[in-house]
């Protein structure tokens, strides 16, 4: 409730309803009479000396009413009484509710400032349109407070009161008649005292609000921040694949050059034979017009010895048997040129017509090494098992006997096999005499004659026998021009079925291509004959 400041200050309590009308003093141990108003108790006790009647109605009562105390308003003189006393938070209260408010006007003048608001007149009025509140007997009992905006805010919807306390239960502005009647068992608490709780309240929030916003600022900074550093990354991706692509470009431009300059070149070299060929035929041609000539000049000889004399004469190009020579366009480098164009096209087409996340990679090769639990006893396994030899005398390692290791032929396969993907791996050849290079499934039988590579329908390898190079598969041969390479690459991608062997030199160039499906997994298969022979397994950076 309100607290107390001089005699003003009380009027905002509870008005008239706890102001007893005989001494205008808060109640003193009300009582109530028969006729329904409420007095202190002392106060109505001494009107009543010869007649008893209502000082308020002037109802009259035949005999003196028996008077009880009014329990229920009495609990509120007294909460109010108690709560009333503590001034410095209604000093606090009046000070912060003025504290940058708009001026109040005087509602009679309405151009001076109001100094006080009368809740019995429901007005406001400047110190001069005051003073007959302050002067005049009949004001003396109207309600003064400070200048109050807008009253009409503070009107009871239900009983048309001015609402001077806050129902903490149900969070409203309640009048005097609200507290006795909807209200009565709620507790209640003056609405300065009220503010100044939501206040605090409201400024911890606020303080909450205000350090939310400044999170919410430092991340948005973060995400400006970040926002700026993606468009720079993105900037210099675009810049770094740009100049690669341009490299690219400028190199398939070059190859281009490179083909069409040897094509030009053998063009020129055929051209260069076939203006030798007409120039001898040319030549040919008027030896043969002088020969007939002259066998024509013979014929109209009459002279028996002159005829034969001159038969002896006539040129030897009487016999010659003109042919007509072929020239082929087919020299081995540009036929190479062409091939590695398709085959360039080919593989071009099949890693860019796959998405960019499953793309076989380009640059990173398989880390292989040989299986020694695979190998012939007569295989010698060096270099950290990345190179594989003959050798004229068993292997003491290799003693043990394992059901994986080849029991006839001289072969070994690699310690990783491959079901999916695309890998890629070389091989350099110490001599290519005698030796094969493939691939296997891992069920191939290791004994007998038809364990060997290619003479079976689990292996497959490109063998050189002597000079020969042959692709073998399930026993079937296929005779392949001899690049005689020094280093072999094999392109194995398992998810189209394909085995692509490369000869390694100054550039790549493919020479035979396996197509078959798989069932199985796969291992990279070699085979060894002659002791000169070696094989040693690349090992690629990325």
């Amino acid at each position: 409730m309100a607290d107390a400041d001089g005699g003003e200050f009380s009027l905002l309590s509870l008005g008239d309803e706890l102001t007893c009308s005989i001494c205008l003093c808060t109640f003193d141990c009300p009582v109530t009479t028969p006729c329904g108003h409420n007095f202190c108790q002392q106060c109505l006790l001494s009107t009543w000396k010869e007649t008893y009647s209502c000082p308020q109605c002037r109802a009259h009562y035949s005999i003196k009413p028996e008077l009880k105390k009014n329990t229920v308003l009495s609990a509120v003189v007294d909460t109010f009484k108690l709560r009333s006393t503590d001034v410095s938070v209604a000093e606090t209260a009046k000070s912060e509710a003025g504290w940058g408010a708009a001026a109040i006007r005087c509602d009679t003048c309405m151009k001076a400032e109001a100094v006080n608001t009368c809740l019995t007149c429901m007005a406001s009025y400047c110190a001069e349109h005051l003073r007959p509140h302050r002067d005049s007997p009949v004001f003396r009992v109207h309600q003064l407070t400070e200048p109050v905006g807008d009253l009409l805010e503070r009107i009871c919807p239900d009983h048309q009161k001015l609402t001077e306390l806050f129902c903490t239960q149900h969070d409203r502005l309640i009048c005097t008649l609200c507290l006795q009647q909807a209200h009565k068992t709620c507790n209640f608490i003056q609405p300065e005292k009220q503010r100044a709780k939501q206040k605090s309240n409201f400024s911890e929030k606020l303080d909450l609000v205000n350090k939310k916003i400044k999170q919410n600022e430092t991340v948005i900074s973060q995400i400006t921040d970040m926002q700026l550093s993606l468009k720079g990354s993105a900037a210099t991706k675009k810049s770094k694949m740009a100049h690669v692509y341009e490299q690219i470009r400028d190199m398939l431009a070059a190859e281009e050059r490179a083909a069409m300059t040897a094509v030009d070149q053998e063009l020129e070299s055929s051209q260069t034979k076939i203006r030798v060929l007409m120039k001898m035929f040319s030549d040919n041609i008027k030896s043969l017009n002088k020969a007939k000539v002259d066998i024509q000049s013979l014929l109209c000889q009459s002279q028996t010895m002159a005829f034969l004399q001159a038969s002896l004469n006539l040129p030897k190009a009487a016999a010659f048997d003109p042919y007509a020579p072929r020239i082929n366009f087919n020299s081995k480098k540009v036929t190479a040129n062409e091939e590695f164009a398709v085959n360039l096209k080919k593989q071009m087409y099949y890693i860019l017509n796959q998405p960019v996340g499953a793309r076989p990679p380009l640059t990173d090769g398989a880390a292989l090494s040989f299986d020694p639990k695979t190998a012939h006893k007569r295989i010698v396994l060096t270099e950290h098992f990345t190179r594989a030899s003959v050798s004229d005398q068993l292997n003491p390692a290799a003693h043990i006997d394992c059901p994986q290791r080849f029991s006839v032929c001289t072969q070994v396969l690699t310690s990783q096999g491959f079901t999916r993907g695309c890998h890629y791996w070389e091989v350099r050849l110490n001599h290519n005499n005698f030796i094969g290079i493939g691939l296997a499934y891992g069920s191939i039988d290791r004994k007998g004659p038809t364990s060997r590579l290619g003479r079976n329908a689990k292996s497959w390898c490109v063998e050189w026998f002597n000079v020969k190079l042959s692709a073998w598969h399930d026993s079937s041969e296929i005779k392949v021009v001899n690049p005689h390479p020094k280093r072999v690459g094999v392109l194995l991608d398992c998810d189209s079925g394909s085995a692509t062997f490369y000869n390694v030199a100054d550039r790549v160039y493919p020479f035979y291509s396996f197509v078959f499906p798989f069932t199985e997994a796969v291992y990279p298969a070699f085979w060894l004959f002659s002791s000169e022979s070696s094989i040693t397994l690349c090992q690629l950076q990325a």
